[in-house]
């Protein structure tokens, strides 16, 4: 797989870049946090104008037909701008679940609204037991009068608070326990219960719970018990993804960090000529580009690699890159000091979103785990 960027996707990157330093300075971020704000409308009517919420998305249905590698283009930039909106949650998983599973009409309708950020979308799969894993799943849908009575508790649901409407993973009684169907379900559903969670890295999530909520048969997204392999696949999009915003959260840390060191001084001298510190800083460089290096051999596992190698190699990329976001990032705050540790500095709040980003999607035991299943 050749990724040297053509001229396309190298002004999405440059776009993006070029918006996250111009909106997303430090000081206009923390007093959005500071504000409970969640994730901004304005925001995300920018990204659906630049085009990044269609980047991925078919052109029949009102994208623009790219693929994984424009996704990740994207979050590399928007991790490395510590960016509050749900790209992964709304944009990427939900979005692609939906490609993937929704029968002709269904996309038809959902995807262009999709695409032109008039409609969000969020998914809406995790469970206490799961852990961030597709499956199990204890949701029921209970067959009842032509249509659906849907009950259980969805947790750590990636949707900024902005979502209209949410893809809910259920068993449906009666049907074989190995299979899940799909619904969508109107966030003021009633019987729908709606719990705002602040993460740790000032991003907001959700924790759902439905008591008899009632949906038509038509809120079947694509056939009832086919809902797993789309949801796979959303979730596949969303790791790589996610591993993306990683290593650009890395490469800021880098950045920052080695700035610092230039411009410190101590006993007369900036404290980047000091060896020990050039050492730690070429250690934390290695493991960026070890992430990188898994990165991109999700990337091409994604376009080449049958089922099983696809997600072997994801979960082994999940693994990786998750740890050493940890790394990097902790390592930065070490090198900065006393400074690195204030909530009033960036640094320390990138180790924050390393710590939230290692658990979403799944953790990194249940992927490691997975590669040797």
């Amino acid at each position: 797989m050749d990724f040297t960027l053509n001229s396309e996707q190298q002004m999405l990157q440059d776009s993006v870049r070029r918006y996250v330093d111009r909106a997303y300075a430090f000081e206009t971020r923390a007093a959005a946090v500071k504000a409970r704000e969640g994730a901004s409308a304005d925001h995300w009517r920018a990204f659906a104008d630049n085009g990044w919420l269609a980047a991925a998305l078919p052109e029949a249905h009102g994208g623009l037909g790219g693929g994984l590698v424009e996704t990740a283009l994207i979050a590399h930039e928007l991790g490395r701008g510590l960016v509050l909106e749900p790209y992964l949650g709304c944009a990427v998983v939900a979005a692609q679940t939906l490609a993937a599973a929704g029968t002709a009409g269904q996309k038809e309708r959902l995807l262009p609204a999709l695409a032109d950020g008039s409609l969000r979308i969020a998914l809406a799969y995790s469970e206490p037991a799961s852990r961030g894993m597709p499956l199990p799943v204890a949701t029921s849908a209970k067959p009842h009068n032509n249509g659906y009575v849907l009950s259980g508790r969805k947790s750590l649901v990636l949707s900024g608070l902005l979502a209209q409407h949410y893809i809910v993973s259920a068993h449906i009684e009666g049907a074989p326990a190995d299979e899940i169907s799909l619904f969508l379900v109107d966030a003021d559903a009633a019987g729908l219960q709606r719990h705002a969670l602040p993460l740790h890295d000032g991003s907001w999530a959700e924790e759902l719970v439905l008591e008899g909520v009632q949906q038509a048969g038509d809120a079947v997204i694509g056939e009832p018990g086919r809902g797993l392999p789309a949801l796979q696949a959303g979730l596949a999009h969303g790791i790589v993804t996610l591993c993306a915003e990683l290593v650009g959260a890395m490469e800021k840390v880098i950045e920052l960090t080695a700035d610092y060191l230039r411009t410190r001084q101590q006993f007369g001298l900036p404290i980047g000529s000091f060896q020990a510190l050039q050492h730690r800083i070429a250690d934390m460089a290695t493991e960026m580009e070890t992430a990188r290096s898994m990165l991109y051999a999700a990337l091409a596992s994604m376009e080449s690699d049958d089922a099983a190698a696809r997600q072997r190699t994801r979960s082994a990329a999940k693994a990786l890159i998750a740890r050493a976001a940890k790394f990097v990032c902790g390592q930065g705050i070490q090198l900065h000091g006393g400074i690195g540790v204030t909530e009033e500095y960036v640094i320390g709040h990138y180790f924050k979103r390393a710590v939230v980003a290692e658990l979403q999607l799944g953790s990194i035991d249940r992927h490691e785990a997975a590669c040797t299943a």
